[in-house]
Formats: C-alpha cells, structure tokens, sequence
C-alpha cells in the first residue's frame, strides 16, 4: 500500500527540489499527479515537457508516480464543447500517463444536462471511448464519486451512490473486455454527503483502487489534513467506518493524502515539520487499513499482552487468526488462562519456529519490541492495535496504575 502526497500548494512546479525533498522526507513514497494543476488546458499537448523538472526531481528523490487525475472543469461550466474537451483532456493525460509509468489515472464522470436518465449511456461512450488508449498505455481508468452543489447545499451526485458505482464499473469492464476500469473512493465526498463509508466501501469491494484521504466539515468542498476538522472533540468525519471499511475489503492500492487547505495555511518555516505530521498520518492510515492483510501474511502468530487489546483481538479475529498463545511480563499470571489462550512467558517466544509471528498487543510498541529483540527473538513482530476493530467489549480491564 503505497502511501500519496496531492503536493499541490506543497511543490513548485518550476523549482520542484525543495518541495519534493520535503515530502520524500515526510515519508511519503509518490505524489498525485494532477493534470490540472500543471497546465491550462488549452496548453495540455505542452505537459508532459513542463513536467519534466517535476519528474526528474521526483526520480532523484525516489517519489514514485502511480496515480493521477485528469483535468476536470468546475461545476458551473458553460462550456457547449464540454465533452469533446474532456475527452481530450483525458487523453492527453493518458498519453502522459504512459510515458511516466503511471498506473492509474482519475477520470471524473461527466455530468449531463440532460438529467439522471442519459448519465450512464452519456458516460458509457465517454469512458469507453478512452479503453484503447488506456490499454495501449497500461493504465487504469479510475471512476470518482461526485457530490453536487444544489444551491449551496451539497447532495449526492454520480457514482456517490456505491451500487450505482460498482454496477457502472462492472459494465464497462464487461463491454472492454478486460478489467480497464476501478474506482477511486473519496472520502471528502462521501462525508459531503453524509454517507456511512463502511459501507460505501463494503459495497464496491475490490473495485477500490485508490482512496483519496482528505477531511472536510460537511457543508465546504475542503482538503484538510485528517482529524484536523474537529467539532467538539471529534473529527467531522467518519473515520472510524472509512478505516474498517477499506480493512475488510483487503485494500491494497494507493493512500492519496489530499490536504491543500490546511497547508496553505501554514507558513512556509512551518512547512517541513507540518509534511511530517501528515507523513505520519498517512503511515497512521496505512497501519491501520492494512491490519487485517498482515494477519493474513502468516500462517502461524502468537500475542504479547493479555489485557484488553487482547481480548478485542480475540473477539473480531480470535477464530479467523487462532493464535498458540499469548504471552505476559507479568509473572503472577503465566499458566494462566485469558480468552482461552495460555499466558506464558516471554522466554517461551525463543522456542517458536522461525516463521511465526509476534504480534505485541500492547499500546508499548516499541517498548515491548526492544525487549524481545534484545532477549535475541528473530521471529516477525508487528503492532496490532484495536482503535479500528470491527467491534468491541465494553467491560474493558481494569488495571492499577504501573501495571500493563
């Protein structure tokens, strides 16, 4: 799961260095590339030539580009050559996808005059119209849900409701012949909308294969760094259900941290540390989504704690995932049984085949890691964390201050 910086408002597009090494040592691994940022579009066939310094520093600096998203005009235009201008838009920025070994490319639906009821076929020989391209130049078109500004309100618009989505994708792989189209779910969209994510995510399934992270209050079309939107102590949106969403359909594709809005709000001395902290909410994301496909990398595990963590463990994935047992530094409770797993000592990890993997429920990461290393354990250890189960036990543990 690679993890995206949109540097938009981060990177100048002439004098890209700076920004680029900012964001390769936030941690990020690529960027999205935004074909209307980069040039007017009646300038497109120039791209690829102004992007060169943006590409070069961007190789220098190991920032892969594996996705990007095609020029697509604010809502309000007039334009009576509308879709003849998109198309080819869209295939210009196809072409440049190919030359840049871009994987995917965001191609936003169209919306028709003509209402709900010539949506789909309008779209059908748009998106279609683009296959061959798309194959030529080994990319995959990625549909985008839409929100719609009705008056100043936003309301649902194409692909924001996940049948509809999932059904158009299906049909046009169907009518190419191949798997030439995904879906790209955004969640800034979605909290537009005032959608339940996990289950927008729950319907589409693998058809996901990019995710656009950025937060907004619900009622302002925003990019703002996650959990930064905060209304009385808790996020605008819904974290929670886009996380264990994207978990249970095994998301494996690219994390696009999209958060203009707050960065231009920073000063430029404040900009490094600031890419930090989004790096390390994009990493945070990534953990997160990905818990349950690390699970699923080993065929044999074993916990270290065995406390709450554990116990939600053993409740959302205790019979999917069997661990041998679970271990405690605790030594009143070793023989003891918790969840039905045996609590043993930590010495009893060096008698483990090589190939089993250690997962520390214990919110001492790293803590806990250093002490299992140092004993001269070299099996595979990784974090679990339960902030994002599917559910979990309400009588939590309670535990005098100093103990685990």
């Amino acid at each position: 799961m690679n993890i995206l910086c949109a540097p938009w408002g981060l990177v100048a597009l002439e004098r890209p260095g700076k920004g680029i090494a900012d964001i390769a040592t936030a941690g990020f691994e690529g960027i999205l590339l935004d074909m209307a940022v980069c040039c007017p579009a009646e300038e497109l066939e120039k791209l690829h030539n102004r992007l060169i310094p943006l590409l070069e520093e961007c190789e220098k600096q190991h920032i892969r580009i594996v996705t990007a998203r095609a020029p697509y005009p604010a809502g309000n235009s007039k334009r009576p050559d509308l879709g003849e201008l998109l198309s080819r838009l869209a295939e210009e920025s196809i072409r440049v996808c190919g030359k840049t070994g871009c994987r995917y490319l965001i191609v936003q639906p169209l919306s028709p005059r003509g209402g709900r009821e010539c949506e789909w076929e309008i779209n059908r020989k748009y998106y279609l119209g683009l296959a061959d391209m798309a194959k030529r130049n080994n990319v995959t078109i990625l549909l985008q849900n839409q929100a719609r500004d009705l008056n100043g309100h936003w309301i649902r618009g194409i692909c924001s409701d996940a049948g509809e989505a999932a059904s158009w994708v299906d049909r046009l792989n169907a009518d190419s012949g191949e798997e030439r189209f995904g879906f790209c779910m955004d969640t800034g969209v979605c909290s537009l909308c005032g959608q339940d994510m996990r289950e927008y995510a729950a319907v589409l399934g693998n058809r996901i294969k990019a995710v656009i992270l950025r937060e907004c209050d619900g009622y302002h079309d925003t990019s703002m760094l996650p959990f930064t939107c905060v209304n009385r102590g808790q996020a605008a949106t819904d974290w929670l259900g886009a996380v264990r969403g994207l978990r249970e359909t095994g998301f494996d594709g690219p994390l696009i941290m999209e958060f203009g809005t707050t960065a231009a709000a920073f000063s430029q001395i404040l900009r490094p540390q600031f890419l930090k902290l989004a790096g390390a909410c994009a990493k945070y994301f990534r953990w997160q989504i990905s818990m349950k496909n690390v699970l699923k990398k080993y065929d044999s595990r074993v916990l270290f704690g065995a406390g709450n963590m554990c116990r939600n463990y053993m409740k959302c994935y205790g019979e999917e995932f069997p661990p041998l047992f679970t271990c405690d530094n605790n030594g009143a409770r070793w023989g003891e049984r918790f969840e039905g797993l045996e609590i043993k000592p930590p010495e009893s990890l060096k008698e483990l085949p090589p190939d089993c993997a250690v997962f520390i429920c214990n919110i001492y990461y790293r803590e806990i890691e250093r002490q299992l290393r140092e004993m001269g354990i070299v099996n595979p250890i990784e974090y679990f964390n339960d902030e994002y189960m599917p559910s979990y036990y309400f009588d939590r543990l309670e535990y005098w201050e100093g103990e685990a």
